[in-house]
């Protein structure tokens, strides 16, 4: 049986309303390859999570992908095994329950509260530029132990390098910025050298430093180049989704108020628009995917986006909505990649930052909700969330 191929699927396409794609995938063509992008779409949950969860078989050294030409490095996120876990482990005390209970919690409800009173109660602001995004840097920020980047400067950084990442049309200009991040990296994670070996603390560079049994430092500014390209998309775009969704079904808003269910809102907000919505893996030897035909070296593209929607898992996936039944969604990957920073994005944003906007601003209101504008393909987000403040 062979794999159907669809042209229609573009970069372009996928950026402007991926979930369109993967409902008519998973209806007609759950595998399918798709010409523009080089890569097998595979779009069903059960699926999606079997491939993540057999690294063996899959493995995550996709020797075609732009990210390791936009974070000039070859990152733990293409590493499998042993070599993948050293890196991870050199990074985990930073996200350790202690690290984030005892420090990280307490700095971010300090910095949230601070940039909370910057807003302008009364007026129309937009909270993708006035507060999802730097008070995502600035907790990144400090926990990655460079404090003196700017939150400019780390939402540039992210955005360059997230868009080099997904840059799988390989045109210049993405390329072109992510050298520049680079450059502008390395040179703020050599500035913080010498003072976290001075005075060690909690942040990833202080901790993979002053390990016993250090990684390379190239590896060491690798992985803190990853945390930034994800570690500052991820928890402004599910903010500003979670806002969305509530905003727009007051019913459910006054529910999760009533009961304080705001981590049943972070976890549907994730589930619904999945902030890292694709992830490539390569198949080690010849298999198959519901009768499809794999062949060794074939790049699949696992779909968590697409499995978020899945019929077999979610009834009305495409709708936000806190009451439905609790199934798994993958968000936050499966198996030995699981993302790091699942509970530092769980319990800063369900914990506290979505309780103290609502208690500051109970009369909050979206400011039309048709002119937020969706975006992105390996990331997804709202672009601007227009609110009034009251």
């Amino acid at each position: 049986m062979q794999i159907p191929s669809d042209d229609t699927i573009t970069v372009q396409s996928m950026t402007r309303d991926p979930y369109s794609v993967y409902k008519r995938l998973r209806a007609s063509a759950p595998v399918a390859f798709a010409p523009a992008l080089k890569r097998t779409l595979i779009t069903k949950a059960s699926d999606t999570r079997a491939i993540k969860d057999n690294p063996v078989l899959f493995s995550s050294n996709d020797p075609t992908t732009p990210m390791e030409r936009a974070f000039e490095a070859h990152t733990l996120m293409r590493k499998d095994g042993q070599e993948h876990m050293r890196e991870r482990q050199a990074m985990m005390p930073t996200f350790a329950p202690k690290a984030i209970k005892s420090h990280w919690i307490p700095l971010y409800k300090s910095y949230a509260s601070e940039y909370l009173d910057r807003l302008p109660k009364g007026e129309v602001v937009d909270l993708f530029p006035t507060l999802a995004g730097p008070l995502a840097a600035r907790i990144l920020g400090d926990m990655m132990g460079i404090p003196d980047a700017s939150d400019t400067d780390l939402q540039d950084w992210s955005q360059a390098l997230i868009d080099g990442a997904g840059n799988f049309g390989y045109f210049d200009e993405p390329f072109e910025r992510s050298a520049r991040a680079n450059a502008d990296i390395n040179r703020t994670i050599a500035n913080n050298i010498e003072r976290v070996k001075a005075a060690p603390d909690y942040s990833a560079l202080s901790v993979m430093t002053g390990s016993g049994d250090p990684i390379p430092y190239s590896q060491i500014r690798a992985n803190i180049k990853i945390a930034i390209g994800g570690g500052i998309n991820e928890p402004r775009d599910a903010l500003l989704t979670i806002l969305y969704g509530l905003l727009t079904n007051p019913d459910q808003l006054e529910e999760v108020k009533r009961t304080s269910a705001w981590e049943t809102a972070f976890q549907e907000g994730v589930r619904w628009v999945a902030p890292i919505q694709v992830s490539g893996r390569v198949a080690m030897e010849d298999t198959e995917i519901r009768g499809y035909p794999i062949a060794k070296s074939t790049i699949v593209m696992v779909c968590q986006a697409s499995a978020n929607h899945d019929e077999d898992m979610f009834e009305d996936g495409d709708m936000f909505n806190v009451f439905r039944d609790s199934a798994p969604h993958q968000s936050f990957g499966s198996g030995p990649h699981h993302c790091m920073g699942t509970h530092v994005s769980r319990f800063m944003l369900g914990q506290v930052l979505l309780p103290m906007i609502f208690e500051r601003f109970p009369n909050i209101e979206l400011v039309d909700p048709q002119s937020v504008v969706w975006q992105g393909f390996g990331f997804r987000g709202p672009i601007n969330l227009p609110v009034r403040l009251g």
